[in-house]
């Protein structure tokens, strides 16, 4: 059966949203769901709301009053989210819906993706779970992924045909994509209209209300690797998972976001999912080994809260604490950019270094650090030059330190003959560098969106670090 808008039968739709604090993020959803390329009068949605504080619950009513809204007392995670919008899915007489379709808040999504899904369920009968392909919504033209497996070794995700680019968008404007031919099956090499695969993200997933009801809930992640967990259940249930090519969503890279308290869950969640789908004792150990060093790599940069939770990550898993977790982050918070002129205003900071791999436009900050040498003749920044050698200038009157070289040891040498020649380092939370974290100076890590004033690592720490993954080995 072929679907369209106009169709007087179809299947019936339960679309199910999860949304904290992202007002317009879900607006703007939800009014592109009401251009999707299927009947109207089969398509209920649920949104379920963790608690916002930004008037989400009062729009929502004004403006789509047919949305049946649960509201949470608090943030109770994605995973919470979803587990009660699927509780009140399974709550409805059998049969009522035959579809559930999971979706993110903040995602944008085609005209057709939901009638391309609903079509691969409807032409096949073994098949119970279907996703979109998602797109990156800071570079429209490229695929984050189409689909992932589950690499059982290592814990990590797989993202199928992940940066692959459709060349014929590149440049092109999200508004124009919307309305684009969205068959990437026609415009990859050697892409089928659907495969299989281990899991599909809820950014946009498909499933049969009966089988979801069969699977029951989620595991109590908060977040993370909770949709990965069940796509695996429902695999082992012996169902096909697969994802679309003609089903497609954008939505924001994870590149473009810094971890901070979420490598708590992160990390606690791949253990028990690895534990739940049958890793044996040697992969756990070598991933609870892994965590811990990572958190010796937290520690050398002068990150000791996020090496904590790290640590917090392993002991709730062995302990089969989940849920959500009360993360105070000691030095790791972040403030916005613009804030940036607080720190920089301090009189005791008069030499500041930055890194190679800051951007000062990419994060706002170009006019704020000229203006402050406008005011502070005694303020010194010195650049590093890129790798190649190559100076980019970003101020006016800007100074280089010399060639950073090549050579590793030579490199970690003329990192330490630069310590305690500046009172403030400027790093990229892209590209962090462990020896610049040593120059006996506070560190600013800075992205994008913002940044996080840090002092410098401390050894005793780093050495206990050290010490604690070593016996790990053994």
């Amino acid at each position: 059966m072929s679907i369209n808008k106009d169709s007087a039968i179809a299947p019936r739709i339960l679309v199910i949203i999860v949304t904290w604090n992202k007002q317009q993020y879900v607006l703007d959803l939800l009014a592109s769901l009401t251009q999707q390329n299927y009947p109207t009068v089969f398509i209920d949605i649920v949104v379920v709301d963790n608690a916002s504080q930004d008037n989400t619950v009062a729009e929502i009513k004004a403006t789509y009053p047919q949305v049946h809204l649960i509201c949470n007392s608090e943030n109770v995670g994605g995973t919470g989210g979803f587990n009660t919008g699927l509780r009140w899915a399974y709550e409805q007489p059998d049969g009522h819906y035959d579809y559930l379709w999971l979706l993110d808040n903040d995602v944008l999504v085609h005209q057709n993706a939901l009638v391309e899904l609903v079509n691969i369920l409807e032409s096949h009968a073994d098949i119970a779970v279907v996703g979109s392909t998602m797109m990156q919504l800071d570079y429209p033209w490229r695929i984050n992924e189409m689909g992932a497996f589950v690499d059982f070794g290592s814990g990590q995700l797989k993202l199928n045909r992940h940066l692959e680019e459709v060349q014929a968008w590149q440049g092109q404007d999200i508004k124009v994509l919307l309305q684009q031919d969205y068959d990437l099956s026609k415009r990859l090499l050697h892409c089928h209209p659907y495969m299989d695969v281990d899991y599909v993200a809820a950014a946009s997933l498909l499933i049969r209300a009966p089988i979801a009801k069969q699977a029951g809930l989620w595991r109590d992640y908060f977040i993370h690797f909770d949709d990965v967990e069940w796509c695996l259940r429902l695999g082992q249930m012996g169902h096909r998972v697969v994802v679309s090519a003609k089903s497609l969503i954008w939505h924001l890279s994870a590149a473009a976001k810094v971890p901070t308290w979420v490598l708590y869950y992160d990390n606690r969640n791949v253990l028990d999912m690895l534990k739940t789908h049958g890793a044996d004792d040697a992969t756990l150990r070598r991933m609870i080994q892994y965590s811990l060093k990572k958190a010796v790599y937290y520690h050398l940069l002068g990150k000791p809260d996020l090496a904590q939770l790290h640590y917090d990550a392993v002991d709730d898993f062995q302990q089969n604490q989940f849920g959500k977790k009360a993360i105070q982050l000691t030095v790791s918070q972040y403030k916005p950019n613009h804030s940036i002129a607080s720190v920089l205003t301090d009189p005791t900071i008069k030499r500041v270094l930055i890194s190679f791999a800051v951007n000062l436009q990419a994060t706002d900050t170009q006019e704020i650090i000229a203006s402050i040498l406008k005011q502070r003749s005694d303020l010194q920044v010195v650049f590093m030059p890129l790798i190649n050698g190559i100076s980019v200038y970003q101020l006016p009157r800007s100074r280089f330190t010399p060639p950073i070289p090549r050579f590793f040891l030579r490199r970690w040498l003329f990192y330490w003959r630069l310590r305690g020649q500046y009172d403030l380092v400027i790093q990229s939370d892209y590209q962090r560098v462990i020896g610049l974290s040593w120059l006996k100076a506070k560190i600013i890590f800075i992205n994008d969106e913002g940044f996080a004033l840090s002092p410098p690592p401390n050894f005793s720490t780093v050495w206990q670090a050290g010490l604690r993954w070593f016996k790990s080995l053994f």
